[in-house]
């Protein structure tokens, strides 16, 4: 489990047809990690990829177990972590299933100006499920 100190982070995986797909990004001051990974001690799923010049400090298992336990608060304050990133993860698929790509792209952008600014639009475009190509129509303002 990594926290980032400086920098942008994305994590994905490789499709079925070898393209990248974007699933999270993260940026300063968050956490990334494959989370089932980190809990079950197995090897992970997805690929996490520094977006830009970037700092982490990672923290291994038995280590958070122990701070976990000398540390009550810090054990609320994961709890907390996780609950927003899952309930991030649940707006996400909702988005996905209920917008168009253009409102994706608008909501997103809306919601998260850094991220436009800050991560290559490639990336971006598969985060929110289209082509790169589209996402220059959309920006261009032909869709």
């Amino acid at each position: 489990m990594s926290f980032i100190a400086k920098g942008c982070f994305r994590q994905y995986i490789i499709n079925n047809k070898g393209t990248e797909q974007t699933l999270q990004f993260g940026v300063e001051s968050w956490w990334i990690t494959d989370y089932l990974s980190f809990h079950n001690q197995t090897p992970s799923h997805f690929y996490i990829q520094a977006v830009e010049n970037s700092e982490i400090i990672a923290i291994e298992k038995p280590v958070l177990e122990s701070l976990l336990i000398q540390i009550p608060k810090l054990e609320r304050y994961f709890r907390i972590v996780s609950q927003k990133t899952f309930g991030a993860a649940q707006m996400r698929i909702k988005f996905l299933f209920t917008m168009s790509a253009e409102e994706r792209y608008r909501h997103f952008s809306n919601l998260n100006p850094e991220f436009v600014q800050r991560v290559p639009q490639y990336m971006l475009a598969s985060y929110l499920d289209f082509s790169a190509e589209f996402m220059s129509k959309i920006r261009a303002g032909k869709v």
